[in-house]
């Protein structure tokens, strides 16, 4: 008996055991994604005679003699569902990845299910909206136009959103351009890594990895022969197998920014979860099956686990034997893979003059990215031998670069194609899949896929730096900043990625956005034998900034003085040198423009409106368990990380009178294609709807560092916009020698030139230049710098119960500093998806390490990431600027959101309570048990 879906009989018949999902993908249905194969994410939700299921969890027997619907089947006859034009109309989506599913489940709803969302989409998941703009696809209604009002979720508090001021033309700088990619991820035929259709690549094998049982061994022997005797089982690589070249999984233009401590199979190990052996076969199962026969002898080794021990003279040297990998840094104690000393002025003095002096120590916890994609790479070898490499990655040509260098391959050898990344957040700025199946591609000459599980991304790719800081501050009683001391400690885990960049990154504008002339930091990056940490949204600045803004609310409270006005006192302004480190700032970060006070007044006068509209609305009194506070905290971010950030683009007028505009730079929901579009759309007087935009593969063009350090708009989209306007003049010129009007006196409008009285169609302007020999297509590049900066405020109202410890968000507000706002709508979800992700790692994300080193929250039921029922809805405002350094004004805004939000929290807690919680995350029970005991003091 046969499962129908989407109206035809399958081919296939179920292998015993599968689930729905697999199997429908092995049908064709791309479409249908895997999040967490546990039924916890939703984002592979079909129909089943009409009642939306996980398909992950449904075994494919049981669809036998049904009829299931794909999202492939939603649309009929060519017309898409009402769902999936509300979805395009309110742009319900960024990454896309969970896109599908959540309309599979929403197209199902009646009025009273729509009326309860947080109820009925609890089992859909997205890391990237903030759940807004789903709620008004959902609902159908339209979101993200400027002036528009947003309702807070637990009451009638509204507030319209401030644009910046500039002239909205349709179509290019200043609209809400809908996503390029929009149709296809309504569709579903929007393709990720990994959904490469079966015929494309015949003989796909599939890789398993073998895992590492101990925090700290050596590997002795590794029997190959029982799992090369599994049915089915191709190859297995060891140590022995893998190039012996030390890297780092770290993606960074300079390379040398990260410790070359990494190889592709080491024979140590030195987490509980490090890939021991890569198992390949006809199979995933099969693959799985030859992984657990492998036996392995090892030699276990002393470990440590917290950086505390780390440092301490005797502890085990976690990376001992590489006495290469630290040549170019100071090692005085053990375990140290970066550190920074630095005094500015003199602390003692400082704290000498205080009138009041807050101490403490604060903690943050290690954050999983969850990514609803999970990492994953197929490689092959073209027809020319190329190795041809598909990844969920960030960064495409680092991993290209990176590649060549391991496997000694001239760089012409290689390409690398990221399709549309299911989210990313700094995640995907490693190498943790690519050279596995490179490995096994160049030995096997056969094309092998890798995909994480969801328990392997939480126990063995990356998380969010833990950070120690202990903090000193004073203050004088007329509310001057008179020292701020530091003292850091981050754990790198087993491996350095990053770490270097997370330590120092963190202690630079968290420290230089206040005017202080005292400020002492010392900083160490620890290895130890636990998972690693990388690249993650706010890059070491979210975890300083949670301590230096929690800090300034209790200066603050000491002096008698609001805190707003003690930041507004203290915090720079245009004129000001932004200090952190060193004595001089930085030569290439400017103030482009400064809406950091806008950003502040915004914050503030929401909160008052808002506690007006409580007022009369007469839901301020909520009885006599309750208790109510604000706060707020301010962040500052470089606009581009230091050192470089490079982009390369390539602009082109087609024979059709449209327009192309090649790019290196990744799309995982950051929108950066969507400003590309405009940005070149505006410099060619035409609409975004005619440019179409190719990207993240390394053979379209020479160079892109890649999407990180919120450099897509900032860098790629300055390369663009050069590019851009250098075409327009070429079009213009040759418009001129075609009419013979004066070069002044041609002028580019929708798809034309008009030269004079004379109007010359864009197909003209092509053929003339083909007979002139002129070539209709420029490059731009740009190099990251000079830098501006991008500011951040947010603000709370909440309600704690002194009984229960429960925490009620009343009002959430951001306002930000991001220049001229390309695409509002979009630039306004990029920081809701900003603000529920800062939610769930203050309140309860967490990735726990027991005491043997293990990762105990491996799946999506154990780690608690924000659903569609714990995100307010946020008001966003944004500052009126214009940045001098940023393409026609525009700043960055995809990392920032996230940095303010933990310690304005914190800080409304401490305002509602009295009481100062110093550690993320803020959990219910910490609050429970705070308010039990009734100290004032930090906890």
């Amino acid at each position: 008996m046969a499962i129908e879906i989407n109206g035809s009989a399958s081919q296939g018949t179920p292998r015993p055991g599968q689930c729905l999902r697999t199997f429908l993908r092995e049908e064709g249905n791309l479409g249908v994604k895997k999040g967490c194969d546990g039924g916890d994410c939703g984002a592979c939700t079909v129909h089943v005679d009409g009642t939306p299921v996980h398909s992950c969890i449904y075994p494919a027997v049981r669809a036998e003699g049904k009829a299931v619907t794909t999202i492939e089947g939603l649309s009929k006859d060519g017309e898409l569902h009402p769902v999936q034009e509300q979805f395009l109309e309110a742009q319900g989506f960024q990454c896309g990845f969970c896109t599908a599913g959540m309309m599979m489940t929403a197209v199902t709803f009646d009025d009273e299910q729509r009326a309860n969302l947080p109820r009925n989409l609890k089992g859909n998941l997205c890391r990237c909206t903030g759940y807004r703009s789903i709620a008004d696809a959902v609902c159908g209604h339209a979101g993200g136009h400027s002036g528009d009002h947003q309702h807070d979720a637990g009451a009638d508090v509204s507030g319209a959103q401030s644009v910046a001021a500039v002239p909205a033309t349709p179509g290019q700088l200043g609209d809400n351009v809908p996503a390029p990619a929009g149709q296809a991820v309504v569709t579903g035929t929007a393709r990720y890594a990994l959904d490469v259709p079966a015929e494309q690549l015949p003989g796909l094998l599939h890789m398993k990895l073998l895992r590492s049982p101990h925090p700290h061994a050596r590997i002795v022997s590794i029997d190959k022969a029982p799992a090369l005797a599994v049915p089915g089982v191709v190859a297995v690589f060891t140590h022995e197998d893998a190039p012996q070249l030390l890297f780092s999984s770290a993606q960074h233009e300079n390379y040398t920014d990260d410790p070359d401590d990494t190889r592709v199979l080491d024979n140590v190990v030195r987490f509980i979860g490090q890939r021991v052996a890569a198992v390949v076969a006809e199979s995933v199962g099969a693959a799985e099956a030859g992984a657990r026969a492998l036996t392995v002898q090892y030699e276990p080794l002393e470990p440590v686990f917290t950086p505390q021990e780390a440092i301490l003279p005797g502890a085990p040297a976690i990376h001992g034997e590489k006495d290469g990998v630290f040549s170019r840094i100071s090692r005085p104690l053990q375990n140290v893979v970066a550190e920074v000393h630095a005094e500015l002025g003199s602390v003692a003095d400082g704290f000498a003059a205080a009138d009041f002096i807050h101490e403490h120590t604060y903690k943050t916890q290690r954050v999983q990215h969850v990514a609803m994609e999970t990492h994953a790479s197929i490689a092959w070898l073209d027809e020319d031998g190329r190795l041809m490499i598909r990844s969920s990655t960030q960064v495409p040509f680092l991993v290209k670069r990176t590649l060549s260098r391991v496997f000694n391959l001239p760089p012409e050898s290689i390409r690398v194609v990221a399709g549309r990344v299911g989210g990313g957040f700094g995640g995907k700025q490693e190498v943790l899949t690519e050279d596995l199946v490179a490995l096994a591609a160049l030995a096997l000459r056969k094309p092998v896929q890798l995909e994480f599980t969801r328990t392997e991304q939480f126990t063995a790719t990356t998380t969010r730096h833990p950070f120690t800081i202990h903090l000193k501050a004073g203050a004088s009683r007329d509310g001057s900043l008179t020292a701020l001391q530091l003292n850091v400690l981050t754990n790198t885990g087993a491996y350095g990625n990053h770490a270097p960049g997370v330590m120092f990154h963190g202690c630079g504008e968290s420290l230089a956005v206040y005017k202080c002339v005292n400020k002492k930091v010392d900083a160490h990056a620890v290895y130890t034998n636990t998972c690693p940490a990388g690249a993650f949204r706010g890059y070491g600045l979210s975890q300083m900034i949670f301590a230096i803004e929690s800090a300034i609310d209790e200066l603050a409270i000491g002096i008698g003085m609001d805190p707003l006005e003690f930041r507004l006192k203290n915090m720079v302004r245009p004129g000001d040198h932004m200090l952190s480190t060193t004595p001089e700032p930085e030569e290439d970060v400017h103030y482009g423009s400064y809406g950091l006070d806008q950003c502040v007044s915004l914050v503030r006068d929401a909160l008052d409106r808002g506690k007006e509209r409580y007022r009369a609305a007469g839901l301020d009194d909520l009885g006599p368990d309750w208790v109510v506070g604000e706060g707020s905290a301010l962040s500052m971010i470089d606009t581009v990380p230091p050192r470089g950030h490079f982009a390369h683009t390539r602009v082109s007028l087609e024979a059709n009178g449209r327009f192309a505009v090649d790019v290196g730079t990744a799309e995982f929901g950051n929108g950066t294609t969507t400003v590309h579009a405009q940005l070149a759309a505006t410099a060619l007087a035409t609409t975004a709807s005619k440019v179409t935009v190719r990207q993240s593969d390394t053979d379209l063009l020479e160079h892109d560092t890649g999407a990180f350090g919120s450099a897509g708009t900032v860098v790629a989209g300055k390369a663009t916009l050069g590019a851009a306007l250098e075409l327009a003049t070429r079009i213009q010129t040759v418009a001129a020698s075609l009419t013979g009007a004066a070069l002044t006196d041609c002028r580019l409008v929708d798809g034309a030139v008009e030269c004079g009285d004379r109007t010359v169609p864009l197909t003209e302007i092509v053929d003339a230049a083909r007979l002139q020999g002129v070539r209709l297509a420029t490059d731009g590049n740009w190099g990251g710098t000079p830098r501006s900066v991008a500011f951040n405020v947010h603000g709370f109202r909440v309600a704690v119960n002194t009984g229960t410890g429960e925490l009620r968000i009343l009002q959430s507000v951001q306002a930000a500093d991001a220049g001229v706002v390309v695409n509002p709508r979009q630039c306004r979800g990029q920081i809701e998806g900003g603000i529920a992700q800062a939610l769930g790692a203050v309140l309860y994300e967490e990735v726990k390490v027991d005491d043997a080193g293990r990762v105990t929250t491996d799946i999506l039921r154990q780690y608690h990431i924000p659903s569609f029922a714990d995100v307010p809805r946020s008001e966003v405002y944004f500052a009126t600027t214009n940045d001098s350094t940023g393409p026609l004004g525009a700043k960055s805004m995809s990392e920032s959101p996230f940095n303010p939000v933990a310690p304005a929290l914190a800080n409304a807690i401490r305002n509602a309570t009295g009481i100062r919680f110093g550690e993320l995350p803020i959990a219910r029970d910490k609050i429970y048990l705070a308010l039990r005991d009734r100290t004032t003091a930090p906890v």
